[in-house]
């Protein structure tokens, strides 16, 4: 078997130095911050805790946001796109991840809104599309930030 020299050594040195850093920042990001993913089911109409539907939803559904309310020691999430003039609005709520810096704790609430198509033909009534999650969240988080995408 040869020997490596000269400037492939130098090269080889160097390709693995790099490999080992960012395998200890992918380590610290995992370990020390970043963010953890929660788990949740997006409920239905009739699974929505009456509370939610009686208090929370009337006051902030003309609203485009997102927030978290805590009932029965469960912590629900809903995402509102606010007043629509038409049908054909529509969101999905796509991941939620906590993320922790400097002691405060954010809930990232990852969401995909879709807007009806040109041209097509849509019932003209005011509309308030919004999705209610029940998550596995034991407490309420500091923060928490609507991240939306648009289809």
């Amino acid at each position: 078997m040869k020997k490596l020299g000269g400037p492939w050594k130098k090269v080889l040195i160097i390709i693995l130095v790099v490999v080992v850093v960012l395998l200890a920042a992918v380590f610290a990001m995992n370990h020390f911050g970043g963010s953890e993913a929660v788990k949740f089911k997006v409920l239905g109409e009739q699974e929505i805790p009456q509370d939610i539907v009686g208090q929370v939803i009337p006051e902030y559904r003309d609203l485009e946001r997102a927030l978290a309310c805590m009932v029965d020691d469960k912590v629900y999430v809903l995402v509102s796109r606010g007043e629509k003039p038409t049908s054909g609005f529509d969101l999905n709520i796509d991941r939620m991840a906590i993320e922790e810096k400097d002691g405060v704790t954010n809930l990232a609430v990852y969401a995909n809104f879709a807007d009806p198509e040109p041209g097509v033909a849509l019932t003209q009534i005011l509309t308030y599309p919004l999705k209610v999650a029940e998550t596995e969240l034991t407490q309420l988080p500091d923060q928490i930030e609507l991240r939306v995408q648009y289809k």
